[in-house]
């Protein structure tokens, strides 16, 4: 059986798999979707997977292009490139906090990358003893995204034909990306607002076809619990807190101003508080729900472990992971870098750095083990990564303050644990699916973990880059150091907002609202309530997970009506498919097609920000308003309809 160790024989004999080309490739692809992923979590709070477009791209370079491709090598591409992107949300939701509470006033190069080398590296390393028992022999984990780019790579899928539905999204996307806001042709937005009395109403839709594709990825279901999550901001409690004026809201706003969006502006702020509390009750019921799998995966964890230390069978090609001392060592270097930077980061206090290497450690290893069960269950695009990092910042802010620390030293230890386990949670639970898909393709699992090094490290240099340029030029989760002519076109930030106003909160001067914050609380026990004991039991496919609506309700409406569209386009094209194999072809060419919508959309978006961080101004090629709608509702249709055209099931 290929999952027992054998001795060396046909097991042992490759044909390439680690080449140069692959390895450029791969890096290249990972840099690059890093970056993407980086603008998309900063917009909208929400990250994709590389290892399909990866893999569709790579066969249409490889195979297609040069014609000598093997699976092996492609499955090397996505490998590597996986690894990048992956720790993308790790850094988007933890390191913007340290700018955003006033800690940093810019990015810090050093801190930022080594934070994402070490995070990546500990995903990488404490993953690797849990492969047999986990990826190999649980038959109950099944890994969806890891099966679903084997078989893409098994078929040769895609090929010329899905490199080219990537890269025609692609340069759409990025085309309507630069119409909106480099030359100004069309309008960013479809926008209207109005009021009755003193309640002022919001709606919109963004013209951005990456939260279209995000929409088309994450399928209805959540689609419709991210919109929800607006609604319940904009048009529920926007309302209401306008009518009452809410901590003096109207303030100088006339009834223009619900146009211009002066009241628009100054309710957002309030209605944050709603999704952090909303965001706090959503991190700890996913932790309970998942009490089961956390039992489960620590106890594999520790018993692959002392498996491992007993084991001198020479194991086959198929599975031969990382030698141990090369993991210790490894391990050991980590660990030393980790205290390094928090000794550097907290003023020198040995104290300090101590304690949070010990806390990063602990979390990183319960976390890591977490991740690779969970996404085993139910996939990376569903396990609760940004649960897992509340967790992770609650526990470790209990900590700090039981030792007497506050002010930036406390923020800089907490947020410093937080990122390099946030890291390792999102890298982990990429080397799974890596891993399952290796092995179902026969690919050399030592081979592949080393890869996953380098694909971790070339895309950490990255991340201080594609932070930095996108500040400077749209702010993060403030606009307020912008000139007055480049505000407005703020990036989200959603997790990254929640963690600095709860380090605010808790090691600050400043007070958490805490009767928003509690009303966000009720809210989303209200959500659980009707999921466990309307839906659950009736077995509803349709299912009321919190951290989406969380999310929602930190967003602007603008951009959870976009994700909504992706997802009903979704439902619409395969609403009448003849089988469920048949959808699910078609929604693989939509899935291919709202990954290349997404990276080009997220690649202008990096590029334009290149002038607008260099103060230039921006170029409005036309200024009348309706007339940019009008082009924006086209453009949108348009861009609906070849959604619908290309997720359209595939007849046998």
């Amino acid at each position: 059986m290929p999952n027992q160790a054998q001795p060396a024989g046909a097991q042992d004999v490759a044909p390439m798999e680690v080449t140069l080309r692959a390895l450029v490739l791969g890096v290249l692809i990972g840099c690059v979707m890093a970056i993407a992923n980086v603008y998309l979590g900063l917009f909208a709070g929400m990250t994709v997977s590389a290892s399909i477009p990866a893999a569709v791209i790579s066969m249409g370079i490889l195979r297609g292009l040069m014609r000598t491709g093997t699976v092996l090598e492609n499955n090397i591409v996505q490998t590597i490139a996986s690894a990048g992107e992956s720790l993308a949300a790790g850094i988007i939701f933890t390191m913007p906090a340290l700018v955003i509470a006033g800690v940093w006033s810019d990015f810090d190069f050093w801190t930022t990358t080594l934070v994402s080398i070490t995070g990546g590296l500990l995903g990488v390393l404490f993953m690797i003893p849990l492969r047999k028992p986990m990826i190999v022999e649980d038959k109950e984990l099944t890994y969806p995204e890891g099966v679903a780019c084997a078989k893409v790579l098994k078929a040769g899928e895609g090929g010329t034909g899905g490199m080219f539905l990537i890269f025609t999204g692609l340069v759409v996307a990025g085309l309507i990306k630069l119409a909106t806001d480099a030359v100004s042709l069309m309008g960013g937005q479809i926008k209207y607002a109005f009021a009755v009395g003193k309640a002022h109403f919001f709606g919109g839709l963004l013209a951005a076809p990456a939260l279209v594709g995000v929409g088309v990825i994450v399928g209805l279901n959540i689609a419709v619990l991210v919109f929800l999550g607006g609604a319940i901001s904009w048009v529920v409690a926007g309302p209401v807190l306008t009518s009452i004026d809410y901590e003096g809201v109207l303030s100088g706003a006339s009834e223009a101003g619900v146009v211009t969006g002066d009241v628009e502006g100054a309710v957002k702020p309030h209605l944050r508080f709603l999704g952090v509390g909303a965001m706090i009750v959503g991190g700890l019921w996913s932790i309970y729900m998942i009490r089961g799998g956390i039992r489960r995966g620590l106890q594999e964890t520790i018993g692959s472990y002392k498996a491992s230390m007993g084991s001198d069978v020479r194991p086959a090609r198929t599975e031969s992971d990382m030698e141990p001392k090369w993991i210790a060592l490894l391990l050991l270097a980590t660990t030393l870098i980790v205290f390094g930077l928090y000794f550097r980061v907290t003023e020198q206090s040995l104290a300090v750095a101590g304690l949070a290497t010990v806390l990063m450690i602990v979390c990183a290893f319960f976390f890591v083990a977490v991740a690779a069960y969970i996404v085993g269950l139910v996939g990376s695009s569903n396990s609760p990564v940004s649960g897992m990092t509340i967790c992770s910042v609650l526990f470790t802010a209990a900590f700090v303050a039981l030792f007497g620390y506050r002010g930036e030293i406390a923020i800089l230890a907490t947020m410093g644990v937080a990122g390099v386990v946030c890291c390792a949670a999102c890298t982990s639970g990429d080397v799974c699916q890596d891993l399952k898909t290796g092995h179902m393709v026969g690919a050399t699992p030592k081979k592949q973990q080393w890869c996953e090094v380098v694909g971790v490290v070339t895309a950490s240099f990255v991340m201080w880059f594609a932070l930095t340029l996108l500040h400077n030029a749209y702010g993060i989760g403030t606009d307020a150091h912008l000139s007055p002519e480049k505000q407005g076109h703020m990036l989200e930030a959603p997790q990254a907002q929640l963690f600095a106003n709860l380090m605010k909160g808790f090691f600050g001067e400043e007070k958490l609202p805490w009767g928003l914050v509690t009303t966000g609380m009720l809210v989303a026990i209200a959500i659980i309530a009707v999921d466990q004991f309307v839906l659950r039991p009736r077995q509803s496919r349709f299912r009321m997970h919190v951290m989406p609506v969380a999310v929602g309700m930190y967003l602007p409406f603008g951009l959870t009506t976009a994700i909504l569209l992706g997802g009903l386009l979704t439902w619409l094209a395969g609403r009448n498919a003849p089988s469920k194999e048949a959808r699910s072809r078609g929604l693989e060419r939509g899935v291919i097609l709202a990954s290349g919508l997404i990276a080009g959309e997220a690649i202008a978006g990096v590029l334009n920000a290149i002038p607008k961080a260099l103060k230039m101004k921006d170029i409005e090629w036309i200024e009348n308003t309706t007339v940019l709608t009008v082009v924006s509702v086209v453009v949108m249709t348009g861009l609906s309809a070849w959604i619908v055209r290309t997720a359209r099931p595939l007849r046998a």
